[in-house]
């Protein structure tokens, strides 16, 4: 089938994981293992035969809610800490825990969102918000949101007055760091050179009714696949700037709720935690997995599990695809 044409019922979708916890993250091996964010203080391990396990924080006494992840060639993972604590973390495979960085210009790191590592072993993390609690910041009037890059101990805020930043990622080329900025409803990037500097910000695309980016993912034709959180929508963007609505599972009522809170400055987290749906439950982030890089996993805020489909383009292989 043609990308033109593609697109996935839901009543299609298939499951893999059962019992996850707040899956809003989901990494995806050659080797067939899924990894995805666990409330619970780590991170849970799906293996091809459907095999569970967790790796989970051995001593935690803060609020530790793991929400975006990223995994490193020693086997470890980088950790977005959600809770109130902030900061970021990495975990080894026995449960240990170490602070990466909590203080940033002489402040404690606000929750924080996502985290991604890249070939130069930098890492660069997002935070949505200033505001406590973060629900202040789903307003398209606040843009306090910021990334920061962390290399050689040292962390700096390289990026801000972003609209709630989420995922962040590094384009095939090397030469451009995409961002999702959720209630600034854009997606935007940045000229990135080796030195990690940034460029000027460049809106690549905006997002109209329905559609409160949250995840991305590059494909090897040139798309950039777009998860949206209260519509559980899945959109392509295609190289050329097209819009392909792929999937969504949604109740219009509560979209057009969500819809009128948002433009009058009232979006609650009640808009986000009660979203009526067929079979989604918040879809949040996206994975191209399988041996081929055609099949995808959709994580999720509210679920259980993850829904899974074919797709008929691959996905481009991430930094982490031939880590164990």
């Amino acid at each position: 089938m043609a990308m033109n044409d593609f697109k996935v019922e839901v009543d299609s979708l298939k499951f893999v994981g059962e019992g996850l916890n707040r899956p809003e993250c989901v990494l995806c091996t050659a080797n067939g293992a899924i990894y995805t964010a666990d409330w619970r203080g780590g991170v849970c391990q799906i293996l091809p035969d459907g095999r569970q396990s967790w790796i989970l924080a051995n001593d935690c006494s803060f609020d530790f809610k793991p929400n975006g992840i990223a995994l490193e060639e020693t086997g470890h993972f980088l950790i977005a800490n959600l809770g109130a604590d902030g900061g970021l973390y990495r975990l080894s495979r026995q449960g240990e825990l170490e602070v990466v960085a909590d203080v940033i210009d002489g402040e404690k790191i606000p929750p924080a969102n996502f985290v991604m590592k890249d070939r130069y072993d930098r890492i660069w993390l997002t935070v949505s918000t200033w505001l406590r609690p973060r629900s202040r910041g789903y307003r398209k009037d606040v843009a306090d949101g910021f990334i920061a890059l962390i290399e050689n101990k040292e962390i700096k805020i390289v990026a801000d007055n972003l609209g709630y930043t989420n995922e962040v990622k590094i384009d095939p080329s090397g030469n451009w760091l995409y961002v999702i900025e959720t209630f600034g409803r854009k997606l935007s990037r940045f000229a990135l050179n080796k030195s990690g500097v940034l460029g000027k910000k460049e809106v690549v695309t905006e997002f109209g009714e329905g559609i409160f980016p949250d995840g991305l993912a590059f494909d090897c034709e040139g798309g950039i696949w777009i998860t949206s959180i209260i519509s559980n929508r899945l959109v392509r963007i295609a190289p050329g700037g097209t819009h392909q609505l792929i999937l969504e599972d949604l109740d219009h009522d509560h979209v057009n709720s969500a819809e009128q809170a948002f433009k009058a400055g009232v979006l609650d987290r009640e808009h986000l935690d009660k979203i009526r749906s067929k079979k989604l439950k918040n879809v949040s982030s996206l994975a191209f997995g399988g041996k081929d890089l055609k099949t995808i996993y959709l994580g999720c805020l509210l679920g259980d599990s993850l829904a899974t489909f074919s797709s008929p383009v691959a996905g481009v292989p991430p930094l982490h695809w031939n880590y164990c």
